[in-house]
């Protein structure tokens, strides 16, 4: 009986520590299901930040969304990406992306084109923080496809304002 209890009581510590490593493991260190990631991100626009439609950068800033699928044509269309403070973008039109093709989705306002790969937001506002911030993917399901977080001085280590994730 005293055996049962040592045994128990050390499966329940190497369950409970099992979980606790777990836990531990941040989110975005997590690979999600998804044929589109996220390959980068131009969080700091090039120049004095101006979200005057006209003659500011906000196009300039930018996400890369990229399709990793070897052989899986993906449809944008209901994709949505978020900022930490839930700033959201939703793609509302067909947008496919062959296997290994890659869009930017930029802010201002433009014409989004397949054959040059870019959507705009239509908005001028700037969407991502030039210090640090958190940007999410989801599919049209609601299930993320993606995630990372960033900060200026932990992930920017040449200060040009683009960070590359996933090669």
């Amino acid at each position: 009986m005293r055996i049962r209890r040592t045994l128990s009581a050390a499966a329940a510590t190497a369950g409970a520590l099992a979980l606790g490593l777990a836990a531990a493991v941040p989110a975005q260190a997590a690979e999600y299901s998804s044929a589109l990631k996220i390959k980068g991100v131009q969080y700091d626009a090039p120049g004095r930040d101006s979200n005057k439609c006209s003659g500011g950068n906000t196009r300039n800033e930018y996400l890369t969304i990229k399709n990793y699928s070897k052989t899986t044509t993906v449809n944008l269309k209901g994709y949505k990406v978020k900022d930490a403070v839930g700033n959201t973008f939703t793609f509302r039109n067909s947008h496919t992306l062959q296997p290994g093709d890659l869009v930017s989705l930029r802010g201002g306002r433009g014409t989004d084109s397949d054959a040059g790969n870019v959507v705009y937001r239509q908005n001028c506002n700037f969407i991502w923080n030039n210090d640090k911030d958190t940007i999410y993917f989801y599919k049209p399901t609601g299930a993320r496809a993606d995630v990372h977080a960033y900060t200026k001085s932990a992930n920017d280590r040449d200060g040009n304002g683009y960070i590359t994730y996933h090669g």
